[in-house]
């Protein structure tokens, strides 16, 4: 196996396409992590260049450097990926790895250290070394289209919290129907009958909104 590529400050500052000022800048405002060290020789790897691809990106869409030095405090002190996905039984739903300017893409301007918060308190996102795991591609995909019409993040997740009860409430009704007239290992069996109930109502209860709102 090859072994793991390592640069000095120069070598990285030159990969980065920085100075070796705006290195030392990035290292005391603590954007990337501490270097190696080999007596008096610092030595820096990809995860260090892969943070400094990532700063270049977000200076890019607009970000500060403050606003990028709460995210990564955030980000660094928040969920594991291992508490996020750490679910210990089966799920339908595909987890989708991001890199923290893939993030910023997806919600433009919208992810702040407060909504990073949020949604890790949630479990929809945790961090995997310099990686962003999000728990349901379905989830994140709702998420950044509400965001494209004009919704803000944090009212996207507030919701995603609201709709959170009622579907542990809904999960409940059919857990506990299932186990009275059949058994534990028909839960997973009959999940897809519950998914459709909750689809059918919701689509009936939309169309009577529609309707509401069409009233004169």
């Amino acid at each position: 196996m090859a072994d793991k590529r390592e640069y000095r400050m120069e070598e990285l500052a030159r990969e980065a396409g920085i100075t070796v000022r705006t290195l030392r800048f990035y290292r005391e405002r603590k954007l990337i992590g501490p270097p190696r060290r080999e007596g008096r020789i610092a030595w820096y790897d990809e995860s260090h260049l892969n943070r400094l691809r990532t700063i270049a990106a977000l200076l890019e869409r607009g970000h500060t450097l403050s606003g990028i030095a709460e995210l990564a405090e955030a980000f660094e002190h928040g969920r594991g990926v291992g508490d996020v996905l750490g679910l210990g039984t089966p799920t339908e739903e595909e987890p989708v790895r991001l890199t923290p300017e893939e993030l910023a893409a997806r919600f433009e301007g919208e992810v702040t250290p407060e909504n990073l918060a949020s949604a890790m308190e949630l479990g929809y996102v945790g961090a995997d070394g310099d990686e962003i795991v999000h728990i349901s591609r379905r989830l994140l995909d709702v998420s950044s289209a509400l965001v494209r019409e004009g919704i803000p993040l944090a009212e996207v997740l507030a919701t995603g919290a609201r709709v959170r009860e009622h579907a542990e409430a809904l999960a409940d009704l059919f857990a506990d129907l299932v186990l009275r007239h059949a058994g534990r290992d028909d839960l997973t069996r009959l999940r897809p009958l519950a998914r459709s109930v909750v689809e059918a109502e919701l689509s009936l209860a939309l169309d009577r909104r529609l309707q509401q709102a069409q009233r004169p």
